[in-house]
Formats: C-alpha cells, sequence, structure tokens
C-alpha cells in the first residue's frame, strides 16, 4: 500500500463527551463529527432553534477575559474553547464539527488530556487533499505594559511561554518546545488551568467559575497547591499557559509555521498576535503541501507556495 503523508485530516470516527462548564457549573456535552477536506473547526449550538455554525478563527473571538469566546455570547456564542482547540492542533485535526449542547465546553479536568484521549481512540483519518498552512514571513510583536508577545519566521513550529507570578509558589517558569503530536500529548496535553483561591471567590460573588473545583483546576492558596495529588510537573503552570497558548493561536485557521514567543501573556494576548499578524499581508503566506506526495519524495520540507489561496479568516 502506498504511503501519503502531509493530507488534511479529521477524525476516523465521530465521538461524545460529556462533563461540566467551569463557569456556568451546568452539564455540557460536545459530539466531534467528521468533516470533509477544507471545512475547518466549525462550531454548531445544537441548542437552538435555528442552528448558526460559528469557524473557529480568529476574527470569530468576541472575549478573552476569563477564557476564549468564539460568536455572540448572547446569541451563538461558545465559550473556552481553548483546550479543545488547543487538542485539534496539537494532535493535527484539521476538519471537524464540534456539536455542543450549550454555551460553554465542557472543562474536563482542566486540561487537554480527556480531548486527546478521544481523538486516539477513535483515530485521526488522512484526507484526499494536501494540508495548506499559514508561514510566517516576518517578525510581528505586541506590548502590554511589562507583557509582550511575538511571531518569528521558524523552519517548523515552535512556542516559547515564559510566565511571571509575584507568588514564590510559581515565580518565573518558562516551556519552550517545538511543537509535535508526541510533545503536545506527552508533555502539554494534561496540564491543568490554576488560580489563586482568592480570586476563584472573588469569581463566584460575580457568578463566573461556578464549576471550578479540585478535579479540574490547581487551587493555589498561601503559596500552597490545595490539590491533594499536588501538580503533574514541577513547572504544571507554564505548560497551561503553554497549551493555552497553542489552543489560541489555533484559531489563524491554519497550522502557524512559526515561533511564537509570549512573556506574562494569555488569552488577550495570544488573540492581539493574531490581529496583528493579519494587518500586514505581508507578514505572512499560506503554503501547500501536495495532496498525493509519496514518501521518499519530499523536496524543501514539502510545501510550496500556493500564491492563488488566502488565508481562511472569514
Amino acid at each position: 500500500m502506498t504511503a501519503f503523508v502531509d493530507r488534511q485530516t479529521t477524525l476516523a470516527e465521530q465521538v461524545t463527551l460529556t462533563g461540566i462548564g467551569v463557569h456556568s457549573g451546568k452539564p455540557a456535552s460536545i459530539t466531534l463529527i467528521p468533516a470533509e477536506a477544507g471545512v475547518g473547526i466549525v462550531f454548531t449550538r445544537t441548542d437552538q432553534d435555528d442552528s448558526v455554525e460559528v469557524p473557529a478563527l480568529w476574527d470569530k473571538v468576541s472575549a478573552t477575559a476569563l477564557c476564549t469566546v468564539l460568536g455572540d455570547p448572547s446569541k451563538d456564542g461558545i465559550s473556552t474553547v481553548e483546550h479543545i482547540m488547543a487538542a485539534l492542533f496539537g494532535m493535527g485535526v484539521d476538519n471537524l464539527i464540534v456539536e455542543i449542547d450549550g454555551p460553554e465546553m465542557p472543562i474536563m479536568d482542566g486540561s487537554s488530556a480527556v480531548f486527546v484521549e478521544a481523538i486516539e481512540h477513535v483515530g485521526v483519518k488522512r484526507l484526499d487533499r494536501g494540508r495548506r498552512y499559514l508561514k510566517v514571513k516576518k517578525a510581528v510583536r505586541v506590548d502590554t505594559g511589562s507583557a509582550w508577545c511575538e511571531l518569528h519566521p521558524y523552519e517548523g513550529t515552535k512556542f516559547d511561554i515564559t510566565i511571571d507570578f509575584d507568588t514564590p509558589l510559581i515565580g518565573r517558569q518558562e516551556f519552550c518546545s517545538d511543537m509535535t503530536p508526541d510533545v503536545f500529548r506527552d508533555e502539554l496535553s494534561r496540564a491543568r488551568t490554576f488560580g489563586n483561591v482568592k480570586d476563584v471567590e472573588q469569581l463566584w460573588k460575580m457568578g463566573f467559575a461556578l464549576g471550578s473545583s479540585l478535579e479540574n483546576s490547581v487551587a493555589i492558596a498561601e503559596d500552597k497547591v490545595l490539590n491533594p495529588e499536588g501538580t503533574r510537573w514541577p513547572d504544571e503552570f507554564a505548560r497551561h499557559k503553554a497549551l493555552d497558548a497553542v489552543g489560541d493561536l489555533a484559531l489563524a485557521g491554519l497550522p502557524i509555521l512559526g515561533l511564537y514567543r509570549s512573556y506574562k501573556g494569555g488569552h488577550k494576548m495570544n488573540h492581539a498576535i493574531l490581529v496583528k499578524l493579519f494587518e500586514d499581508p505581508g507578514s505572512f503566506e499560506i503554503v501547500e503541501s501536495p495532496a498525493f506526495r509519496q514518501v521518499g519524495q519530499v523536496d524543501n520540507g514539502g510545501l510550496a507556495a500556493a500564491v492563488a489561496f488566502g488565508p481562511d479568516v472569514s
């Protein structure tokens, strides 16, 4: 049998996952449905009579304060999409319909691990079309006070994420690695969201984080981790910020070929760098791999400029 590489993908079968929304505390269920080449990642609410498809794209982002939200929160919005998007990007899934029965993704254990397990359980199916990439051609940068983020040209996909918290429990941590399915699964996917108990208590008063618990987040109080099992890595905090960055940058609409660096970043800055990138058409180009390139016939990384294609951002 002839082997082919660098084709677009989807899931081999559909799969349903259930949990609770971290902010609403209400049950949430999603079904991941295979899609054809060129569809991309699309979210759709099944709890509405007039279901609207919301593409997982940077220009559909409506909020980034506590999580990443797509669509109109008062109508068809879907919140906390970053963990599922990270899993899809990290595991190389290009096309998928995500049906969801409410406004919020299930938080699962606060990481991407369950989504990765589901992807590996049903398998990834290769499609009969070459994968397209968004290749960074020149550096772009966003500064906000002492925080900043940058995209640089790079032969591959790399994330270099640094956090710096006042609490000595976290302090300054960095995660830096090329991003492959193995790296994402083994080094990032199990990193959980985290927060200070005082902050969570304030969110509770405001009607947020109602589903937050030690089962789906790392809780910090007085420079101690309250979870009985502790952290999964000493630098789990930086790893989760890297996981969030992978998910947020997946909203470019195509896999990014470039280096993403951030210092004291978060959802807002992850989104801001995509806005900055697309403001300047000269800062990127779309490249495509042949749909049926046989293994052993790869030249120059197998990427050829696809000047007839534009970015999937609308």
